[in-house]
């Protein structure tokens, strides 16, 4: 039967031992009274939730779906009061600042919940999972008085959030789109007031039962903007305004998608809307990153939930399926008419592999939240500039190879199941189906590939690749100096030097062949992903070998061992392709 269980030990060993979060707190004033029993604590209940209250929600989401009539959006059975009881237990407001009501707590641990939540229910956690991103934008850039006016509601939960970005004929390119703001008074400034009319579509929550408000964040132009990207703002139009009367903001529609039935695809027309502009005018893109940055960081840690439960699910009926003899048995197995398709070798590879790629991300995810901790509350001002550049480069990598991973997991673990998973029931079909638009939204993968490659690496002077690269290297020095995984520090070694000259190589061709870049980015970020994952394999077998003997941490040892030399060999003909993709792509004819 398809569960969850919160991998909480699991998520210890990566908070306290791998990535030492505890000692990381106590450096950073802001969070100088968080202990580990404190985090072990918040990690429990989150678990408790999302095990107990939101997963039972996930599978009647996806049949029931969601209701439209006459521009109002019902959610599925369940979702509205497993959205009361987060709310009633506060994890709105987890990492949000005290000064507006929040917990104060770090955002690894905001990351640590959203796996869970991801993994009971994706279609749910898309309502409440943007809500922060929206919390970090109106922070930095709304005036005083929309913070005042907005931003309590938010953190509490009282009230959600939207992302207003694509159009119809503006997807990707932003640049393009038509949505049309005017100042009330004709002076744009931060803070004015405004008339919005537009339409936007794929808004997810754009309308829904869960909240009586919800706050769009809409890009639009100004009747002076310049073309393109560079003249977008961004504007907050609630649905609500101040004085509880309805704002001109509609939705004609909701989308059926094959995935995230719970989850209220929106399309949204703003006639004339009320709205203030959020920030400089034509500087809307700027602040809208940090909101999309956020979205980005989440989706990655879609995948990771996806992993999880295609891993721990496909396990469990590997090891109760019996099907053929199997060619070999661990010692002591009894032997029977039929072994259980765990022992067969095929079936172990795509366990270990779920499992490895399981672990391996989450790793690198929370070491993501951990620097966006550093970024924000470090005392060192180099300390904060250099956690923001790395956060920033690991985004792209979680958002595109985390998706990537999250869902080609999920359909390899439908082949454990058989015939059975390719029928409702057995959840894993729901889980590929819900997986699948992760590697569309928040930027396309191929996009988050070019990002990462081309304007962040390349046009960086090989600053951020170093950057990229050291603590990978660090982390091979240290193996390396440890006999029990010396083999494992000098293969990450060999790997990150091939990736660092493959980027140099790189650097060199585009001057003559401008495309090229583009033509290997989605594989450059595949060894990129992959390179990282080795070092978070690398760093959890170094802390798990100083246990050698005790079960639990030998199976660590063991799935970090299998990834190193199983999946990491893949780094080498994915920038294999790279070098010789030298030729120009035939051109596709009409």
């Amino acid at each position: 039967m398809w569960r969850y269980e919160p991998p909480l030990r699991d998520l210890r060993f990566v908070l306290e031992e791998v990535l030492e979060a505890p000692a990381q707190w106590a450096s950073l004033g802001v969070f100088a009274d968080l202990d580990a029993q404190t985090a072990r604590s918040v990690l429990d209940e989150a678990g408790r939730f999302a095990a107990e209250v939101l997963a039972p929600t996930n599978a009647e989401g996806d049949l029931h779906g969601c209701g439209f009539d006459d521009g109002c959006v019902s959610t599925p059975p369940g979702f509205r009061a497993a959205y009361e009881a987060f709310r009633a237990a506060g994890w709105p407001s987890l990492a949000c600042d005290p000064a507006w009501g929040g917990q104060g707590l770090p955002q690894l641990l905001l990351v640590a919940l959203n796996e869970m939540l991801n993994s009971a229910n994706h279609a749910w956690n898309m309502y409440p999972g943007i809500a922060h991103g929206a919390y970090e934008t109106l922070r930095a850039h709304a005036t005083p008085e929309l913070q005042q006016r907005y931003l309590p509601s938010l953190v509490s939960g009282e009230w959600l959030a939207t992302m207003c970005l694509t159009e119809p004929h503006a997807g990707t390119d932003l640049g393009l789109l038509r949505a049309r703001a005017e100042s009330v008074d004709g002076v744009a400034r931060p803070g004015c007031e405004v008339r919005v009319s537009g339409a936007k579509i794929f808004i997810s929550g754009g309308e829904q039962d869960l909240t009586p408000n919800v706050m769009h964040l809409v890009l639009a132009r100004l009747p002076d903007a310049p073309p393109g990207s560079k003249g977008i703002s961004l504007l907050l139009v609630p649905k609500l305004l101040p004085d509880g009367t309805r704002n001109a903001v509609h939705c004609d529609g909701i989308e059926h998608k094959m995935g995230l039935a719970g989850s209220a695809t929106c399309a949204m027309r703003f006639d004339n809307a009320v709205g203030w502009l959020v920030g400089e005018p034509h500087r809307g893109l700027p602040a809208m990153f940090i909101m999309m940055n956020s979205a980005r960081l989440l989706v990655g840690m879609q995948g990771v939930g996806h992993l999880e439960m295609a891993s721990q699910n496909a396990r469990r009926y590997a090891l109760e399926r019996a099907q053929s003899r199997a060619p070999a048995r661990p010692p002591g197995a009894a032997a029977g008419p039929a072994d259980p398709i765990a022992l067969h070798p095929a079936m172990r590879r795509t366990l270990w592999t779920l499992r490895a790629l399981a672990e391996g991300l989450r790793v690198l995810a929370y070491r993501a939240g951990q620097l966006l901790d550093d970024a924000e509350h470090h005392p060192d001002a180099a300390a904060r500039e250099r956690a923001h550049e790395l956060a920033a480069l690991l985004t792209p990598v979680l958002k595109a190879f985390g998706t990537e991973a999250g869902h080609h997991g999920a359909d390899a673990a439908l082949q454990v199941w058989g015939g059975h998973g390719f029928v409702r029931g057995s959840g894993i079909e729901q889980s590929v189906r819900d997986s699948r638009v992760s590697m569309i939204y928040e930027g396309t993968n191929e996009i988050q590939a070019i990002d990462l490659l081309v304007r962040k690496l390349l046009d960086g002077s090989g600053r951020r690749l170093a950057l990229l690269l050291e603590e990978v290297r660090a982390e091979a020095a240290l193996c390396e100096g440890d006999a029990r995984v010396a083999d494992l520090g000098a293969a990450l070694r060999m790997h990150a030097q091939a990736l660092a000259a493959t980027t140099v190589m790189l650097e060199a061709a585009r001057r003559d062949d401008p495309e090229r870049p583009y033509r290997v980015a989605d594989d450059y970020l595949r060894a990129a992903g992959l390179l990282l994952t080795g070092w978070a394999w690398a760093r959890s077998a170094r802390v798990a070998s100083r246990h050698a003997g005790d079960a639990w941490y030998d199976d660590k040892l063991a799935t970090a061992r299998f990834g190193m030399r199983w999946l990491l060999p893949e780094i080498a003909w994915r920038l294999q392709r790279v070098g010789d993709a030298g030729a120009m792509l035939p051109w596709v004819r009409g």
